[in-house]
C-alpha cells in the first residue's frame, strides 16, 4: 500500500512537474480572455492602458499559453499570435454591429455603451468571437478554456467552433446551448434557454455535422430546442417558445407549440396543498 501510494504521488508529481503540459493553467487562461475584452472595450477596464502597451502585454501572454500546446507542431506561436491581432479589429468590428442589434431590438436597452457593459449576452458573443478566432487560426485547447470561462459567468454555452454571422442577438442568455457544428446567419436573435443540439452524440460522428443551420433574420424564443445536423430553419422564421424541432422549415415559417390547459372548479378531486 506504501509503495503504491507513493508512486502514486510521483505520478502527480510528475504531471505537475511536466515542461510540456498541455493544459494552459486556468487563471492565466481566464485573465486572458478578460484581458482581450477590456482591450477591444477599455472603458469598462479598471485599469485602461495605452492601446499599443496592452497589445505588447497581450501578445506575451498569448504566446506563453500557446507555446506549450503547440509543442511539436509546425504553426510557430509567433504566427499564431500575429494573425490573431491583425484579424481583431475586424473582430472588433462584428461586435460593434452585435452590441447595435441588441441595442436596436432590445427595448430595454438605453443605449450601446449599457449592451457593452451589462448585457450577458453581448459578454458571451464577444468571448465567442474571440475565442472563434483562435478556433480558426489552429490554437488548440485555449478557445475551450476561454468558453466554458464564459459559460460560466453567463450560463450561455457556444463551442468556439460553431459558425455565427452578423448582427447576433442573444438577450437574457441564460441556459443557451449552441453546439461545434452550429450554423447560425445574419440578423439572427435567440432568447433564453434555446439549444442548438444533436440527435446523436456518438464519438464517431465528432467530424460530422450535428447540429441545425438557422438562416439569416430568424426568431427562436425562449426554451425553444431544435436539433440535427441535417435541420435547417429557413430565414425569416420564427420558432417559438418551448418548441422541439428536429425536421427542417421553410423560409417564412412560424413554429409555435401547441399546450393544453386544463380548467377545473372547486372542489378539486385531489388534494392541491402536496410536497415533492
Amino acid at each position: 500500500m506504501k509503495n503504491s501510494l507513493e508512486q502514486f504521488f510521483q505520478k502527480l508529481d510528475s504531471q505537475h512537474m511536466d515542461p510540456h503540459q498541455r493544459i494552459p493553467p486556468r487563471a492565466e487562461a481566464h485573465a486572458l480572455a478578460d484581458g482581450i475584452f477590456y482591450f477591444l472595450f477599455p472603458m469598462l477596464s479598471e485599469e485602461p492602458k495605452p492601446a499599443r502597451v496592452q497589445y505588447t502585454l497581450l501578445r506575451h501572454e498569448l504566446m506563453s499559453l500557446l507555446y506549450p500546446l503547440l509543442q511539436g507542431k509546425n504553426e510557430p506561436v509567433s504566427v499564431i499570435a500575429d494573425n490573431f491581432f491583425e484579424q481583431l479589429p475586424a473582430t472588433y468590428e462584428r461586435l460593434l454591429e452585435d452590441a447595435d442589434a441588441i441595442m436596436r431590438f432590445d427595448p430595454a436597452a438605453t443605449c450601446t455603451e449599457e449592451v457593452i457593459a451589462t448585457y450577458p449576452g453581448f459578454h458571451a458573443i464577444a468571448n465567442y468571437r474571440i475565442a472563434n478566432l483562435l478556433h480558426r487560426l489552429g490554437a488548440p485547447l485555449l478557445p475551450r478554456v476561454f468558453a466554458e470561462y464564459i459559460h460560466g459567468k453567463t450560463g450561455i454555452d457556444i463551442h468556439p467552433a460553431a459558425t455565427i454571422g452578423r448582427s447576433f442577438f442573444i438577450d437574457h442568455g441564460t441556459g443557451v446551448v449552441i453546439g461545434a457544428t452550429a450554423v447560425i446567419g445574419d440578423n439572427v436573435k435567440i432568447y433564453q434557454g434555446v439549444t442548438l443540439g444533436a440527435l446523436q452524440v456518438d464519438k464517431s460522428l465528432a467530424n460530422v455535422k450535428r447540429h441545425p443551420t438557422i438562416e439569416d433574420n430568424c426568431i427562436l424564443y425562449a426554451n425553444s430546442t431544435i436539433l440535427g445536423g441535417k435541420t435547417i430553419v429557413g430565414h425569416d422564421s420564427v420558432i417559438g417558445g418551448n418548441s422541439w424541432l428536429t425536421e427542417s422549415v421553410a423560409p417564412y415559417s412560424v413554429v409555435v407549440h401547441q399546450s393544453t390547459a386544463k380548467v377545473r372548479t372547486r372542489p378539486f378531486d385531489e388534494p392541491v396543498n402536496f410536497v415533492i
